[in-house]
C-alpha cells in the first residue's frame, strides 16, 4: 500500500512538473520568439548603425517593380524611418558570381548614398571569392558613402577596367558582379526615389 501511495505521489509530482514546464514555456514562447526575430532582424540590419532607425524595416517590406536591372535582380526592399521620416533603403539584390548567386543587401540613405553592403548568400569559392561573405567585410566597406554620381559610371568598374575599385585578390568576376549590383541598386534607388522613400528630394 505504502508503496503504491509513493509511486501515485511521484506520478502526480511528476505530471504537476511536466504541467508547469508546459505552462512556463507557452506564456514565455511569444517573448523568445520576438527575442529571436530582433536577433535575426538586428543581423540583417547591421548595415545601418542602431540609431539611425526606430522602426521595424524588415516588417514593412516595400512594393518594388522593374526588378530586372542590367546586371542583377532585386528581390526585395524595406525602408527604415527614424521619428515616422525615412532615413534608409535597403534592397536585397541577387546577381551571378563566378560559382553560383551571391545575394546582398545594399542600404542607402535617403539622399542616394551608400550606407552599407552586406552579403547574404553566396557561393563563391572558399578563400578567393568566399571572402565577399565576410564579415565585417573590409572590402565591401569601400562602398560606404559611395553615390550613383560619386564616382561617375565610368568608375563603377574594377581598376583593370579603368575603373575606381580593387578588387578582392583572385576574385575578379566575384568583384565586377558586386560592383555592377551594387551600382544597380544605385541607380534604381535614383530611378524610383519617389516610390521608395515618398519624396523626390
Amino acid at each position: 500500500m505504502n508503496r503504491t501511495n509513493s509511486l501515485i505521489t511521484l506520478l502526480l509530482i511528476s505530471a504537476l512538473g511536466i504541467g508547469v514546464t508546459w505552462l512556463v514555456q507557452r506564456s514565455n514562447a511569444p517573448q523568445i520568439a520576438a527575442e529571436q526575430r530582433l536577433r535575426e532582424s538586428r543581423k540583417l540590419l547591421d548595415v545601418l548603425p542602431v540609431d539611425a532607425y526606430d522602426n521595424q524595416p524588415l516588417q514593412q517590406p516595400l512594393t518594388l517593380t522593374d526588378i530586372n536591372l542590367s546586371h542583377s535582380q532585386l528581390l526585395g526592399g524595406y525602408r527604415a524611418s527614424k521619428n515616422g521620416q525615412p532615413v534608409a533603403v535597403l534592397l536585397r539584390s541577387q546577381t551571378q558570381g563566378y560559382a553560383g548567386n551571391i545575394e546582398l543587401l545594399i542600404a542607402i540613405d535617403a539622399k542616394g548614398r551608400l550606407l552599407g553592403v552586406k552579403t547574404l548568400e553566396q557561393n563563391e569559392t572558399p578563400s578567393l571569392g568566399g571572402h565577399i561573405g565576410d564579415w565585417p567585410n573590409s572590402w565591401l566597406q569601400t562602398f560606404s558613402g559611395k553615390s550613383l554620381s560619386q564616382p561617375p559610371d565610368a568608375g563603377w568598374a574594377l581598376k583593370k577596367d579603368q575603373g575606381q575599385f580593387d578588387q578582392i585578390a583572385g576574385a575578379t568576376i566575384t568583384s565586377r558582379a558586386a560592383i555592377n549590383a551594387i551600382h544597380d541598386a544605385l541607380r534604381y534607388f535614383d530611378e524610383h526615389r519617389t516610390a521608395l522613400i515618398g519624396s523626390a528630394s
